[in-house]
């Protein structure tokens, strides 16, 4: 079975592909497929731009299209970066630019007020017509500074509840386990696992 990945972040291939390891799924990413163009997410929410990306990918390709859009919501700024969270600091920003924008505003704020969740909203577009969501979410906190190399965006600030290390500082089963994408992964799988004339019939 063939799944294509509506994203082109190499690290979100090789997270999904270690979480799906146990069934008989090909991981495709839009790097296999030189011809599609790049989706703007442009989408108020996380469900409208997952959606949004799974579709066009599932309609270029012909085949099943999963998409997540993720975001860091930090209480103390009423939730925000949001969906902005890849470009909190500018359309181009990196990884480092959107953290340290994000530092700043949180500058001075104590441990009990620097709160935090990841939010996944994953999308899965069928061939048929048919879509579907899955969400996933991972409470914490926010680091004062960056800590670790691991994992990508906002992992080296990012504390889950029960820990005093971050995403960054985590081997990848380690947060793999405990992230918003796996919890919604998980789902997804288990949506599957339970309809197997569904999984046979369009997935196989």
């Amino acid at each position: 079975m063939e799944l294509v990945l509506a994203s082109r972040n190499k690290k979100k291939v090789e997270e999904l592909r270690r979480i799906l390891k146990d069934l008989p799924v090909k991981i495709l990413s839009v790097n296999d497929f030189p011809h599609l163009e790049e989706v703007v997410e442009d989408g108020e929410t996380f469900e409208e731009n997952a959606l949004k990306k799974a579709r066009y990918v599932c309609k270029k390709t012909g085949l099943p299209a999963l998409s997540d859009d993720s975001g860091l919501e930090v209480e103390a700024l009423g939730g925000k970066p949001g969906v902005k969270s890849a470009r909190y600091a500018g359309e181009e920003a990196t990884d480092e630019e959107n953290i340290r924008k994000l530092l700043k505003e949180l500058e001075g704020l104590p441990t009990e007020k620097r709160s935090a969740q990841f939010v996944c909203c994953l999308a899965l577009v069928m061939p048929s017509g048919e879509e579907y969501l899955f969400w996933g979410y991972v409470k914490g906190r926010i680091s004062d500074n960056p800590i670790g190399s691991k994992g990508f965006g906002y992992d080296p600030v990012f504390i889950p509840d029960g820990y005093e290390i971050t995403f960054a500082q985590m081997e990848s089963e380690e947060k793999d386990a405990l992230s918003h994408r796996r919890k919604a992964i998980d789902k997804f799988k288990q949506f599957l696992l339970e309809l197997p004339n569904f999984y046979k019939q369009n997935l196989s």
